[in-house]
């Protein structure tokens, strides 16, 4: 039971060549390569924090953290922050899945 986990300029490493190695939940094909099992961080939440990003490595692979909060702040609205996030990500040529959640903290 074996694997290989590629490494292509430009992409994410991936197990199989297919599989994201920082995604293992829900893929049956490869769960014998790969465990399930969560990382788990916890991090304090001081007044300062306005909004957490929830996003896939769609969003990531084409947009730095910087931009993604750069845009989220202009909107102040985390329905439109998400919107705006993944059509940007559609408009610089993300060819992978896009999901993004903003989490409102105030």
């Amino acid at each position: 039971m074996g694997g290989f986990v590629s490494v292509i300029p430009g992409d994410i490493p991936r197990l199989d060549g297919q599989l994201a190695v920082s995604r293992a939940f829900g893929d049956k094909s490869l769960k014998m390569h790969v465990r399930s099992d969560p990382d788990v961080c916890i991090r304090d939440i001081d007044a300062a924090t306005e909004f957490m990003i929830l996003a896939s490595d769609g969003l990531w692979k084409v947009m730095d953290n910087q931009t993604a909060v750069n845009h989220v702040k202009l909107l102040m609205d985390p329905q439109k922050g998400a919107r705006k996030l993944t059509s940007e990500a559609v408009a610089l040529g993300s060819t992978d899945d896009i999901s993004c959640i903003v989490v409102s903290f105030r």
